[in-house]
């Protein structure tokens, strides 16, 4: 299983994150092959406050999957709306997922 990773950094502006953050995840919910998605507010950190507001992870069979779901039309339009509304505040990751 892979997974990708969206880390988002603590906004200036929360009111006005959360709507461009409910609009990115209505998009992104519309890729194809999503196993499970995880969608977290992050409390802190063990040194106080976090460098990020929020988590999203959406989980795939494997990596051709998650490559399939970003570059179908869903996925394009899901990341270019994400860049023009959250552009350098947000941070990707793609993972490979080990579980017992």
């Amino acid at each position: 299983m892979v997974k990708l990773t969206l880390l988002f950094r603590q906004p200036s502006d929360i009111s006005a994150f959360e709507e461009y953050y409910n609009k990115n995840l209505a998009l992104l919910e519309k890729m194809s092959g999503i196993k499970r998605r995880q969608a977290c507010f992050v409390l802190g950190s063990p040194a106080g406050k976090s460098p990020y507001y929020r988590i999203l992870e959406f989980y795939f069979a494997d990596r051709g999957e998650l490559d399939t779901a970003l570059l179908s039309p869903e996925g394009q339009a899901a990341g270019r709306n994400l860049m023009a509304s959250i552009g350098r505040d947000v941070e990707l990751i793609f993972s490979e997922v080990y579980e017992d």
